[in-house]
C-alpha cells in the first residue's frame, strides 16, 4: 500500500512532536505492549527497559522514519543492522502485526487523538510500509541461514565446553553444538544471540555477543563482559551476571545463527582493527581469520631465506587496542603469542591506567587513551581497511582522527557497543 501525499504530509507534521516527546511516547509503548503481550519479555532486553535505552533506541528510529518519509531508502544500512537482529531474536511476520497495534493505540492514548483520526491512519499506513520492508528484508536473511550448511532458524542448544577468565572482568565461553552436528561458515566479526533463564527476572533473556572465535573452529566462542550495576542499589547486567556467576562447563545455553552486516570485508589487502574494551571480541575473530589465510605452512617466523621473504610479502595487519588498565585487557596472552608468531601482524596497546611492570621491555604501549597521533605512522597505511568497535564516544573519536589523516571515509568500517536496544 503506497502513502498518499497527504499521508506523508500528516507523518513530517508529527516530526516536531516527536522531537519534544518521542521518548514518553515509545517508553509507553513497551509499557503497554508488554503488559499486552507479556510473552514478549523474552524476545525484548529488559535491562534496556530497566535503563531507558529501548525506548530511546525506538525514539530515535521513528524520528528518522518521520524525517525521511519521502526517502526511506536512505534507511537501508539501518535498516539492515536492526532486521539481522531481528533474525537472531528469531522475529517473523506475524510479531510485527502486535506491533503496528500497540504503536498506534500509543500514539493514541498519548496524544490523545481518536482512534478514527487521519493522523492514526497515515501513521498504520507509514507503518505498514515499513514494515513490508522489514520483512522482506529478513526474509532474504533467513532463506541464508536455511540454505547454508551447518547453519539454522530459531534456538539451537549448545553446552558449555570451557569456561575461561580472560581478565578481571572478561569470561570467554567455549560453546559446542549438543547436536553434535556441524556449525556454519560464518564470517569474522558476526555475532549470536545467547539466551539463558535469568533467576532475577524468572524468564530466558536474550543478548548479542560478537563471536571472538574464528570461522573453521569446532566451536563458537563468546567472551563477555561481567556489566556492573550504573547506579547505587540497581542490579548488575541481568545475563552477563548470570553467565559469569551461573553458568558454567557442561551447562546447555540457547543460540540462534551468527549473523550481522559488521564483518571482515577483504583478507587480502592490509587491514587495521581499532577497539576498545570487550570491543575487542569482533576483531580477534578477524585477527584469526586474517592470520590463517595469511599462515604460510613451509616457513615459520624468524627463519631465514624464503621464510623471511614469505612474510614480508604477506598482507600486513595492525591490531589497535584501548583498556583500562592490564588487568582488565581480555585475551591478553592470545594476542602476545599471535604477535611473536606472524611478522606481518603489528600490535599497539593503550592502557589508561600503566604500571612500569606492565610494559617493561615492550614499546608499544601508550600510557593513557588511546591516540593516533601517538601510534607509529606506519600503523594506518591509507590503502588499508578499517575496523572500529568499542564504545560510541570512543567510536566517534577514532573516525574522526582517522578522517584527519586522510583515510577515506568508505574504508572505515564500524560497530558500536553498549548503543541501545533493537526497535522494531
Amino acid at each position: 500500500m503506497m502513502l498518499t501525499e497527504t499521508q506523508k504530509q500528516l507523518v513530517k507534521d508529527t516530526v516536531p512532536v516527536l522531537k519534544e516527546n518521542g521518548v514518553a511516547l515509545t517508553d509507553y509503548f513497551y509499557k503497554r505492549m508488554l503488559r499486552n503481550n507479556p510473552e514478549l519479555k523474552e524476545v525484548f532486553n529488559m535491562g534496556h527497559q530497566r535503563s531507558g535505552a529501548q525506548a530511546k533506541a525506538l525514539a530515535g528510529a521513528v524520528l528518522a522514519y518521520a524525517e525521511n518519509i519521502d526517502d526511506p531508502g536512505v534507511l537501508a544500512p539501518v535498516i539492515e543492522l536492526i532486521c539481522h537482529k531481528h533474525v537472531s531474536l528469531n522475529i517473523k511476520a506475524p510479531d510485527y502485526n502486535i506491533v503496528g497495534e500497540n504503536l498506534l493505540h500509543s500514539i493514541s492514548e498519548v496524544l490523545t487523538i481518536p482512534m478514527d483520526h487521519a493522523l492514526i491512519s497515515a501513521w498504520g499506513a507509514a507503518y505498514r510500509d515499513l514494515a513490508d520492508i522489514f520483512i522482506a528484508t529478513e526474509k532474504k536473511i533467513y532463506d541464508q541461514h536455511q540454505n547454508a550448511e551447518g547453519s539454522w532458524i530459531g534456538w539451537r542448544d549448545f553446552v558449555v565446553d570451557k569456561k575461561v577468565q580472560e581478565s578481571a572482568e572478561i569470561t570467554s565461553f567455549y560453546l559446542v553444538p549438543k547436536d553434535g552436528n556441524a556449525l556454519p561458515d560464518y564470517k569474522p566479526g558476526q555475532y549470536v544471540t545467547l539466551r539463558i533463564y535469568v533467576p532475577a527476572l524468572g524468564l530466558k533473556q536474550p543478548r548479542q555477543y560478537s563471536l571472538s572465535s574464528s570461522p573453521g573452529d569446532n566451536y563458537l566462542r563468546i567472551s563477555v563482559k561481567r556489566e556492573e550495576p550504573r547506579a547505587p542499589g540497581q542490579d548488575p547486567g541481568y545475563v552477563s551476571s548470570t553467565l559469569h556467576k551461573s553458568v558454567n562447563e557442561g551447562d546447555t545455553v540457547e543460540l540462534s545463527a551468527p549473523t550481522g552486516n559488521f564483518f571482515l570485508l577483504n583478507p587480502d589487502k592490509d587491514n587495521v582493527l581499532i577497539s576498545a574494551g570487550v570491543g575487542l571480541t569482533p576483531m580477534i575473530s578477524m585477527l584469526n581469520h586474517l592470520l590463517a589465510q595469511t599462515a604460510d605452512p613451509n616457513s615459520h617466523p624468524g627463519q631465514g631465506g624464503d621464510g623471511d621473504s614469505a612474510q614480508r610479502n604477506k598482507k600486513q595487519i595492525y591490531f589497535l587496542h584501548a583498556a583500562r588498565s592490564a588487568e582488565a585487557q581480555a585475551l591478553r596472552e592470545e594476542i602476545a603469542t599471535l604477535e611473536r608468531e606472524n611478522r606481518n601482524l603489528h600490535v599497539f596497546i593503550a592502557w589508561e591506567e600503566v604500571k612500569e611492570s606492565d610494559v617493561q621491555g615492550k614499546d608499544y604501549h601508550l600510557h593513557g587513551r588511546l591516540d593516533l597521533n601517538a601510534v607509529p605512522p606506519d600503523y594506518l597505511p591509507k590503502e588499508a581497511d578499517y575496523y572500529l568497535c568499542g564504545p560510541l564516544p570512543f567510536m566517534q573519536a577514532q573516525h574522526r582522527a582517522l578522517r584527519e589523516r586522510g583515510i577515506a571515509g568508505e574504508r572505515i568500517h564500524s560497530e558500536a557497543f553498549g548503543t541501545g536496544g533493537v526497535a522494531f
